[in-house]
């Protein structure tokens, strides 16, 4: 039998967030590497303390979800489990999600259910991925999915190394869109599984909280949309944000000054792609 520390490890990216790790480390029942993202108070001793077999490497400045492509070439396992600080994987779903990779060598991304605070609601996200609008290829585990939540997802190293991870253009937040694209561009499969299930424990965010991160997302969808989509569906996907709101529009304002960094890494999806993507659109469902 294969030790799943032979076969997994835990990826945690972190900033200023002690008490939150603090909390979760303890939980992870693999080989884990935390990426300090340039924390106010260095980590490495709550980190020692809470898990003293962890590996814990300092960035010498904030890379945002880059930060987890560092941990994915630390590894040297065949499969890489994210975390954030504030979740962990629920008992017995590590070992799950190795043997379904295991038995799937064309799933590059495994999405479990996600379950969110003490009450353990389902996210909405994953109740939008078992609906399956996608359907299901027959060498595929669970529904197709086109996006995923970074939390709760297992990656198949090689496959996520082969599309370079994730953009430092685009950041953090909805970070995952990018690289989604890629890994079906390339046909790997990408399905919801959903008897591995992470738990996800965050903080209520206060109100300028909210709008950073509505901006953020908005910010970043533009800039995914034109590395990666014909210009008409970037151009629509543009307006349409700059119409939605106020913290929308700030997006959109930030991504123009990033744009330049987005359009020399712009290479269109191919048409197998972008026809999943439109069946999603059309039927006003998320990108899942």
């Amino acid at each position: 039998m294969v030790l799943l520390t032979e076969k997994i490890t835990v990826v945690v990216m972190t900033r200023d967030r002690s008490a939150d790790l603090r909390r979760s480390l303890r939980h992870h029942e693999a080989p884990v590497i935390v990426l300090d993202n340039d924390s106010s108070t260095p980590l490495a001793e709550t980190v020692a303390q809470v898990r003293p077999d962890a590996e814990c490497l300092r960035l010498p400045r904030n890379l945002g979800a880059v930060a987890r492509n560092i941990g994915v070439r630390r590894a040297t396992t065949d499969y890489v489990a994210f975390a954030d600080d504030d979740s962990w994987w629920a008992p017995g779903s590590l070992a799950r999600a190795v043997a379904v990779m295991e038995a799937h060598p064309r799933l590059a991304v495994l999405a479990g259910k996600v379950v969110v605070g003490a009450d353990q609601l389902v996210d909405p996200i994953s109740v939008a991925m078992a609906g399956a609008p996608l359907g299901q290829d027959s060498d595929l585990p669970g529904p197709n999915i086109a996006g995923f939540l970074a939390c709760g997802a297992v990656v198949r190293r090689s496959a996520f190394l082969s599309v370079h991870g994730f953009d430092p253009v685009v950041f953090f937040a909805g970070e995952e869109e990018r690289l989604t694209l890629d890994l079906l561009s390339d046909r790997w499969g990408l399905a919801y599984v959903y008897e591995v299930v992470s738990q996800h424990m965050p903080a209520q965010r206060t109100l300028a909280a909210e709008a950073a991160r509505r901006s953020l997302l908005a910010r970043n969808a533009v800039l995914t949309a034109w590395m990666r989509r014909p210009v008409p569906v970037a151009a629509r996907r543009t307006l349409r944000l700059a119409r939605a709101g106020a913290d929308q529009r700030a997006g959109v304002r930030a991504a123009l000054r990033r744009m330049p960094g987005a359009l020399a890494r712009r290479h269109r999806v191919p048409a197998h792609v972008e026809e999943m993507l439109r069946r999603l659109e059309d039927d006003r469902q998320p990108p899942y």
